[in-house]
């Protein structure tokens, strides 16, 4: 079949919802400044859906610097890749103030998260080189396993059996092939909130000979004696081989940064296609993180707030009997019985009739019959909005025992 022919027909398992969902469920517009509470479709909603962890984003000297940055700067410089034409001292302060932070001999600044993970992983692995990675991973570790070329084993989401049982098997392979082993999981998973089995998993190495790779992005600023991340809060940063996380969670901006030895960074800077062939972060991002960095290091009550926050919400909501899983975070997922049709009607009542906007996720991310409401608490979050939230989540949760988004088309785009 001609490839438009087939892509018209078959538009893939999100696409082919664009008709009902686009510009509601799929691609919503909120407008109004970035804070807890924002305008959707004309109201006021509370926000549970916007990766602003420590309340930087409005942050009058982060708005004061990125405003000036990019006066005196313009969005060009620096023109061309770092390794060619865009190296800048203010690139590397960043990253030596970031390597410090988070105890590491060196960092490297990455365009974006997603493409830095794919990217890292690529140049760290040879044909012979075994990887073995949490099944549960984000999608950027997932990819980059997928472009390795030799073995790959996926363990059990947080099961150290699972893992013990692929470092087997991964050690058998690299034996015969003469490569080695790379471990890759998640400091914290985005979507249930548990934290990644980082002291287990690094109490191996000696026995299976591993390099241990931890994608931190929501864990950075928000776990570990100052936000240094969930290594640090479980103990064994030292053990992490190649630290990495993204600017786009905590710091509410751009970019990102992997972390280890100096050796292994440089080669990471000199290997990296998704770096060597991109233009340099721009110069006014740079000054950003780097104010960002400097307030997340001299205002610990920042994730203070954060957690004040995110525990009231937890704490409210299995008072009121809600499952919110195993969450030892702030991600705060709940879990509730229904199908996707009844997940749309209850997320559509939760904004309309509640104020509350939160992100649904359903089969096949998760089981048939479960909807997962995943929230992320911010700094910038109130009490009155816990409060709220909370009783939005009653409300629409008896409708749902209850039946009510069975039958009854709440909202007309899916009619």
């Amino acid at each position: 079949m001609e490839i438009f022919e087939r892509i018209r027909k078959q538009r893939g398992p999100l696409g082919q919802y664009a008709h009902l969902g686009e510009g509601y469920y799929m691609f919503p517009e909120l407008t109004g400044e970035i804070d807890s509470r924002m305008m959707f479709q004309g109201k006021e909603v509370v926000v549970w859906s916007i990766n602003n962890y420590l309340g930087l984003a409005n942050h009058p000297e982060v708005r004061k610097t990125d405003a000036e940055a990019a006066k005196k700067w313009g969005l060009a410089y620096p023109m061309g890749a770092r390794l060619m034409t865009g190296e800048t001292s203010l690139h590397k302060q960043l990253e030596n103030k970031l390597a410090a932070h988070v105890y590491k001999q060196a960092a490297a600044v990455v365009n974006y998260g997603y493409p830095g993970v794919v990217s890292a992983i690529d140049a760290l692995l040879s044909r012979r080189d075994a990887v073995v990675y949490d099944a549960e991973s984000h999608g950027c570790i997932i990819d980059g396993t997928r472009l390795h070329i030799g073995e790959r084993f996926a363990y059990k989401h947080n099961d150290i059996e699972s893992v013990i049982h692929n470092l087997e098997r991964a050690k058998k392979w690299t034996d015969e092939k003469g490569g080695g082993i790379l471990v890759v999981t998640e400091g914290v998973f985005g979507m249930r909130g548990d934290q990644g089995i980082l002291k287990e998993i690094a109490a191996l190495k000696k026995k299976y000979n591993f390099r241990f790779f931890v994608d931190d992005a929501h864990g950075f600023g928000t776990l570990g004696e100052g936000g240094r991340g969930a290594g640090v809060e479980q103990g064994c940063q030292d053990d992490i081989d190649v630290y990495f996380s993204t600017f786009a969670k905590s710091f509410a901006c751009t970019g990102g940064f992997l972390a280890g030895d100096a050796d292994i960074i440089q080669y990471l800077q000199y290997a990296m296609r998704s770096q060597i062939h991109a233009k340099s972060l721009p110069m006014p991002i740079v000054e950003g993180n780097l104010k960002r960095l400097e307030l997340m290091i001299n205002h610990p009550e920042y994730k203070e707030k954060l957690w004040d926050i995110a525990l009231k919400l937890q704490k409210g909501l299995q008072e009121r009997g809600f499952n919110i899983g195993d969450t030892n975070t702030v991600v705060t997922p709940v879990y509730l019985n229904g199908t996707p049709f009844e997940a749309t009607q209850l997320v559509h009542d939760m904004r309309e009739s509640h104020g509350v906007f939160t992100s649904m996720i359903v089969y096949p991310v998760i089981p048939k019959g479960m909807i997962l409401l995943r929230m992320i608490p911010t700094a910038s979050h109130t009490d009155r909005d816990v409060e709220q939230t909370l009783n939005a989540f009653s409300a629409v949760s008896e409708k749902l025992k209850a039946g009510a988004y069975q039958d009854k088309v709440l909202n007309p785009m899916l009619s």
